[in-house]
């Protein structure tokens, strides 16, 4: 973000957050707003109204404080719905010019077409959608993205994301590109590994990189291993394929 302002001859950066499940828009910068006010590098802005936003942890479903990365969580009456029946009247006009009523029933399909496990899957009983992604509220009550839950690593009951690992491998000078993934290990469960393309006649080392995160992170977030490679698997879209990176780590673990 900041070397993307810094490039622009006009800087002017406004980021929401969304999803078509939610209605779709579930947050918006302030700079939106008719009295906008400043918004911060990364922030999606704060949650729109007549909506509640929460943030709970993936694994319990128990609710966390701010500034607690957890699974963001969206209700109100702009989300998708489960299928339900609902008593409608109907107005029509009779052969004889009369306006008559007729009561009815009618069904409203809503939620995921004609799949209704994965629509009680994403909305849980108390009307709360799981959006599958992982982030905060901070003390001004703006949202903000970490990663995804399914690209959590799990450390010893740790969660990891690995988007936050690879902000800071990218910010070092000696790194082109970089990817974080998890290995199989027999005491952790899983421990975060990274691929690293280094920079142009860059030599750096692996317990160098692995030094540098180590001052910057806690324990468990720490990496094991360092993997250089000359690129990044990605998606047409810039995404890391990251199942490409772990088909790697399996078929080393078995040769």
């Amino acid at each position: 973000m900041t070397l993307i302002t810094t490039d622009l001859v006009a800087p002017h950066n406004l980021q929401g957050y969304g999803m078509t499940e939610a209605g779709p828009v579930l947050s918006m910068c302030p700079e939106f707003a008719k009295e906008p006010s400043p918004a911060k590098p990364g922030s999606c802005g704060t949650v729109v109204r007549n909506a509640e936003l929460k943030v709970v942890d993936p694994d319990t479903g128990a609710s966390l404080g701010r500034n607690l990365p957890g699974e963001i969580c969206i209700r109100g009456p702009q989300i998708m719905k489960g299928e339900r029946r609902l008593p409608a009247r109907t107005l029509y006009h009779s052969a004889a010019g009369l306006i008559k009523m007729l009561s009815c029933t009618a069904r409203t399909w809503a939620g995921y077409l004609n799949d209704p496990e994965a629509t009680a899957r994403t909305i849980d009983v108390d009307g709360w959608l799981h959006t599958g992604d992982i982030g905060y509220v901070d003390d001004d009550d703006e949202v903000f993205i970490v990663d995804r839950v399914k690209e959590l690593i799990k450390f010893k009951g740790f969660q990891v994301p690995p988007a936050e690992l690879e902000a800071l491998l990218l910010a070092h000078p000696s790194i082109a590109d970089a990817a974080v993934v998890p290995q199989k290990d027999e005491a952790a469960g899983e421990v975060p590994v990274a691929f690293v393309v280094r920079a142009a006649d860059s030599d750096i080392a692996e317990e160098a990189i692995k030094e540098y995160i180590s001052k910057q992170v806690v324990f468990y977030k720490r990496l094991h291993k360092v993997y250089f490679a000359h690129s990044i698997p990605k998606s047409a879209s810039g995404k890391i394929l990251r199942r490409e990176l772990k088909a790697k780590l399996a078929a080393a673990a078995t040769a």
